[in-house]
C-alpha cells in the first residue's frame, strides 16, 4: 500500500472530476496574464509558449513510446502504468492544436522565417530547401499524422487484444512504432528546438531528447500512479514492488539523460568547430551556466544518489517528491534550450516564463484527466493482470 486512505470508485471518481475542474480554472485565470503578455511582448510569449509546449508534448509523445515499450517487454510494470500511459498519449489531438499559436510566431523564434537574413546568409541559403515555412508546417503536419494515427491504431488494437487475452498483434504495431517515433522526434526536435540557431547542429540532438521524453513521462507515470493509489482496486495493483521497478526505470532514463547529455557536450567541445561551439559558448561563458550546473545537480547527481537506494524507490513519499523535481527540472532544461538563443548576454527571466507554463500545464493537466476518467484504472482482461494483482510487493 502506497497511500495511507484508500477511496472507493465512486470518491475517486469525485476526486478526478474535481481536480480537472481545478486544472481548467487555473488554466483560465494563468491564460488571461499569458494573453495580456502576448499583446505588450509578443517575442517574450512566443518562446514561453515553445519552451512550454515542448514539455506538454515530451508528455504525451514520451508516454507514447512507454506505452509501446512495455507491450514490447511485458513486464509487471506495465500493467500499473497502462492507463495511465494511454490517457497521457490520448491528449495528443489537443497537443496538436496547441501548437497552432506557434505558426504565428514563426518569424519571432527562427531566423530561416525572415527573408531578408536569408538572402544574406549563405548557410541559410543552403538550408533553405528544408528550412521554409511551407515545409516546416507539412512535416509538422506529418508528424501528428503520425503519432496521432499511431496512438490511436494502437489503442484500439489493445483494446481488441485485451477482449481476446493475446497482445500479439499490439507487440507487432509497438516494434516499428518505436523506430518510426524515434526518427519523427528526432526531424521534430530539429525543426523546433535545433533551428532556433540554424548554424549550429548536433549529431546527438535527436536521441537527446528520446532521453529527455523518457525522463519526462518516466517521472509523470510515478507521481500519477502514487496519487492513484488512493484508490482502493488500483492500490492492489501498483503496490510497492511495482513503484520499485518504475523507480528503477526512472533511473536508466536518469543515466540516459546525462550520458547523451555529456555526450553531445564532449563531442562537440572536443572539436571546437565555429559551426558547433557558439550553443554552448552562450550557455557557459554568461551567467547562463548556472542553470546548467543547476540541471547537473538536480536532474542528475541528486536523483541518481537517491535511486540508488532501495528503501527511497520503495517509497511513496521520496519517490513522488522526486519525481516532481525531476518534472520541475525538464522545464528548467526546456528554459535552457529555447531562451538564451535570444539572451546571449546572460540570464534572462520574463514573467510570461512563469505564468505561460502554468497555463499550458495546467491546460493539457486537465485534458489528462479527462481522458483517465474514460477508463478504469485497471486493465480488465488483460492476460497479464491476474498474475499482477497475485504479486505482493
Amino acid at each position: 500500500m502506497i497511500t495511507e486512505h484508500q477511496y472507493s470508485p465512486e470518491d475517486m471518481s469525485r476526486w478526478l472530476q474535481r481536480h480537472q475542474q481545478i486544472s481548467f480554472i487555473v488554466a483560465l485565470l494563468a491564460g488571461i496574464g499569458v494573453l495580456i503578455g502576448m499583446f505588450f511582448d509578443s517575442s517574450e510569449f512566443f518562446r514561453a509558449w515553445l519552451m512550454s509546449y515542448l514539455f506538454c508534448f515530451g508528455l504525451a509523445l514520451g508516454s507514447l513510446s512507454l506505452e509501446m515499450l512495455q507491450y514490447m517487454t511485458g513486464g509487471r510494470w506495465g500493467i500499473s502504468t497502462e492507463r495511465i500511459l494511454e490517457a497521457a498519449a490520448g491528449t495528443l489531438p489537443v497537443v496538436a492544436v496547441m501548437f497552432v499559436p506557434l505558426l504565428f510566431g514563426l518569424r519571432e523564434l527562427y531566423p530561416w522565417a525572415h527573408p531578408d537574413l536569408v538572402a544574406g546568409d549563405p548557410v541559410l541559403q543552403h538550408k533553405h530547401g528544408y528550412l521554409n515555412v511551407t515545409m516546416f508546417i507539412v512535416r509538422a503536419v506529418v508528424y501528428f499524422a503520425l503519432w496521432i494515427g499511431g496512438a490511436t491504431l494502437l489503442h484500439r488494437y489493445a483494446a481488441n487484444q485485451r477482449v481476446q487475452s493475446n497482445y500479439s498483434a499490439v507487440r507487432k504495431i509497438s516494434a516499428p512504432g518505436l523506430i518510426i517515433y524515434v526518427f519523427s522526434l528526432t526531424f521534430a526536435a530539429i525543426d523546433w528546438a535545433e533551428s532556433l540557431q540554424p548554424h549550429w547542429y548536433s549529431t546527438m540532438w535527436g536521441f537527446l531528447f528520446v532521453a529527455q521524453q523518457g525522463l519526462a513521462a518516466m517521472a509523470f507515470v510515478i507521481s500519477a500512479a502514487i496519487l492513484l493509489s488512493r484508490d482502493a482496486a488500483y492500490a492492489r495493483l501498483f503496490n510497492r514492488e511495482r513503484l520499485h521497478d518504475l523507480g528503477k526505470l526512472l533511473l536508466m532514463f536518469v543515466m540516459l539523460w546525462a550520458y547523451f547529455s555529456f555526450s553531445q557536450f564532449l563531442v562537440i567541445w572536443s572539436g571546437n568547430l565555429t559551426e558547433e561551439i557558439p550553443w554552448y559558448l552562450e550557455r557557459m561563458a554568461t551567467s547562463w551556466g548556472w542553470i546548467g550546473v543547476i540541471l547537473i545537480l538536480l536532474q542528475f547527481a541528486f536523483p541518481f544518489v537517491i535511486l540508488l537506494s532501495r528503501p527511497a524507490k520503495r517509497s511513496g513519499f521520496v519517490m513522488l517528491g522526486l519525481a516532481g523535481l525531476v518534472l520541475v527540472m525538464r522545464m528548467v532544461d526546456l528554459f535552457w534550450i529555447v531562451v538564451p538563443d535570444e539572451f546571449r548576454n546572460g540570464f534572462h527571466l520574463h514573467w510570461l516564463y512563469i505564468v505561460t507554463p502554468v497555463a499550458v500545464v495546467a491546460l493539457w493537466h486537465g485534458v489528462f484527466l479527462r481522458q483517465l476518467r474514460r477508463r478504469s484504472l485497471l486493465p480488465e482482461g488483460d492476460p497479464r493482470l491476474e498474475g499482477a494483482l497475485g504479486h505482493v510487493g
